[in-house]
C-alpha cells in the first residue's frame, strides 16, 4: 500500500506588505519567524506548525495560513 501525500497548514508572509514591527515574531510558539534586516518578516517552513497567531496578531493583515502537501 502506498502512503497518500498529507496537507498541513504553513503560514507565509507577503513581504511586498510586510512593516516589520516583529509583532508576529513575538507570538509564534516555535520561533518559525524572523525579521529580515528589518525589512520584512520571514516564515522558516520547516519550523511552522501552521497555528495561525502570528496571522491573527499581524496588523498589517499580510501573513496567510495555507493547506500545503507533502
Amino acid at each position: 500500500m502506498q502512503k497518500t501525500g498529507t496537507r498541513r497548514r504553513k503560514a507565509e508572509v507577503a513581504r511586498q506588505d510586510c512593516v516589520a514591527c516583529g509583532c508576529c515574531v513575538k507570538v509564534c510558539p516555535n520561533a518559525a519567524i524572523r525579521v529580515v534586516k528589518g525589512v520584512c518578516a520571514v516564515v522558516d517552513q520547516e519550523r511552522c506548525v501552521g497555528c495561525g497567531r502570528c496571522a491573527r496578531e499581524c496588523p498589517a493583515s499580510v501573513i496567510t495560513v495555507m493547506e500545503v502537501s507533502e
